[in-house]
Protein backbone atom coordinates (compact mmCIF):
# COMPACT_ATOMS: atom_id res chain seq x y z
CA UNK A 1 0.00 0.00 0.00
CA UNK A 2 1.38 3.35 -0.68
CA UNK A 3 1.94 5.71 1.87
CA UNK A 4 -0.40 8.33 0.92
CA UNK A 5 -3.39 5.62 0.71
CA UNK A 6 -2.21 4.29 4.14
CA UNK A 7 -2.29 7.61 6.26
CA UNK A 8 -5.69 8.37 4.55
CA UNK A 9 -7.26 5.05 5.53
CA UNK A 10 -5.55 5.24 8.90
CA UNK A 11 -6.76 8.75 9.46
CA UNK A 12 -10.33 7.83 8.49
CA UNK A 13 -10.27 4.58 10.73
CA UNK A 14 -8.91 7.02 13.48
CA UNK A 15 -11.15 9.88 13.04
CA UNK A 16 -14.34 7.16 12.99
CA UNK A 17 -12.95 5.47 16.20
CA UNK A 18 -13.18 8.97 17.57
CA UNK A 19 -16.35 10.28 16.61
CA UNK A 20 -17.88 6.71 18.09
CA UNK A 21 -16.13 7.45 21.33
CA UNK A 22 -17.27 11.10 21.69
CA UNK A 23 -20.81 10.05 20.70
CA UNK A 24 -21.31 6.76 23.21
CA UNK A 25 -19.21 6.87 25.82
CA UNK A 26 -20.78 9.95 27.62
CA UNK A 27 -21.32 7.51 30.91
CA UNK A 28 -18.57 5.57 31.17
CA UNK A 29 -15.84 6.61 33.89
CA UNK A 30 -12.86 5.63 34.45
CA UNK A 31 -10.38 6.75 37.01
CA UNK A 32 -7.23 8.41 34.71
CA UNK A 33 -9.48 10.68 32.19
CA UNK A 34 -12.66 10.59 29.90
CA UNK A 35 -13.01 8.55 26.83
CA UNK A 36 -14.93 11.35 25.29
CA UNK A 37 -11.84 13.44 25.69
CA UNK A 38 -10.14 10.43 24.21
CA UNK A 39 -12.50 10.63 21.22
CA UNK A 40 -11.68 14.42 20.93
CA UNK A 41 -7.88 13.84 20.82
CA UNK A 42 -8.67 11.03 18.24
CA UNK A 43 -10.53 12.70 16.00
CA UNK A 44 -8.13 15.51 15.97
CA UNK A 45 -4.98 13.43 15.13
CA UNK A 46 -7.02 11.07 12.53
CA UNK A 47 -8.21 14.78 10.68
CA UNK A 48 -4.44 15.61 11.00
CA UNK A 49 -3.30 12.27 9.66
CA UNK A 50 -6.00 12.26 7.27
CA UNK A 51 -5.15 15.56 5.36
CA UNK A 52 -1.23 14.58 5.60
CA UNK A 53 -2.19 11.87 3.22
CA UNK A 54 -4.15 13.31 0.74
CA UNK A 55 -1.08 16.09 0.62
CA UNK A 56 1.38 13.36 -0.33
CA UNK A 57 -0.63 11.55 -2.87
CA UNK A 58 -1.35 15.43 -4.55
CA UNK A 59 2.32 16.01 -4.21
CA UNK A 60 3.03 12.47 -5.84
CA UNK A 61 0.85 13.01 -8.60
CA UNK A 62 2.58 16.91 -9.35
CA UNK A 63 6.13 15.66 -9.33
CA UNK A 64 5.14 13.16 -11.37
Amino acid sequence: MAPASKNVVEGAVCAVIGVALRLFTEDVHIPVFTLTKVGVVLIAIGGIQLLYGVYQAFSARSAE
